[in-house]
């Protein structure tokens, strides 16, 4: 069986835009229905599919971060060649992690982080959505149980690079937070089943930010924008949205 492969996704509504990045194994359903609240009141958004995602657990595994980083960029520089200058970034997970380094690295009006990890408690951490997705994908193949653990036991045992590369990856943002100062908004789920929850401390304690904010959601996992708190999420980045100077 074929997979129907997802596409960015552009929503053009205000002069004001946010850069929409999915999370790790994820791809753009994990931001749309974001995107869409966002347009009914009046805010552009955009959301690439960074390198890998939408396809194959073997094409993901064959990408390097360094390569997100060029899709994330890619994605503010579309923003910028449809002319919005006021643009904000908001990233789930990996994405999270994209976006404060873009926070860091480029002019945004305010970067909002939705559980982003900054640092793993063991190994395992790193390759739990992994093996989850894949398992998932391999699901809708239609292949049986046996054959989806040997494909998946075979693949992280022949392409572990990018595993080693995604610890340091994420390290190297966490040591350069504390050069963010734009107003920040730090999202963090209770019950995070990937990442320890406690990232969203290390983020909000280390933003240099004047205008910054932890909201902790009580019912919530790991992907917060399609769990049960998603429209309170909505409703909450609305306002921090409402809230910051996008003059400057």
């Amino acid at each position: 069986m074929k997979v129907k492969q997802p596409e960015p996704f552009t929503f053009e509504a205000g002069e004001r835009a946010l850069l929409l990045l999915h999370g790790f194994t994820g791809h753009t359903a994990d931001v749309r229905m974001l995107g869409r609240f966002l347009q009914r009141h009046h805010y552009t958004s955009h959301a690439p599919i960074l390198r890998g995602h939408g396809q194959t657990p073997e094409q993901l595994l064959n990408v390097k971060p360094d390569e997100w980083w060029e899709d994330v960029l890619a994605g503010y520089n579309h923003l910028k060649s449809l002319g919005y200058e006021q643009i904000a970034v908001a990233g789930l997970s990996l994405g999270g992690v994209l976006g404060l380094k873009l926070a860091y690295s480029k002019k945004v009006t305010a970067v909002i982080s939705m559980c982003a990890p900054m640092y793993f408690d063991n190994d395992q951490q790193l390759t739990t959505g992994f093996k989850l997705f894949a398992k998932q994908y391999k699901q809708l193949e239609r292949k049986d149980e046996q054959t989806i653990q040997q494909e998946i036991t075979k693949m992280l045992h022949n392409t572990p690079h990018l595993f080693q590369d995604m610890g340091p990856y994420i390290e190297s943002v966490r040591q350069q937070i504390d050069f963010i100062y734009t107003p920040t908004m730090v999202v963090q789920a209770r019950h995070d089943e990937m990442i320890n929850p406690h990232s969203a401390n290390v983020i909000f304690e280390n933003v240099q930010s004047e205008t910054k904010q932890l909201n902790w959601y009580e019912k919530s996992g790991h992907v917060i924008t399609l769990d049960k708190e998603r429209d309170q999420l909505h409703e909450d980045i609305l306002t921090f949205l409402q809230l910051i100077n996008w003059a400057n």
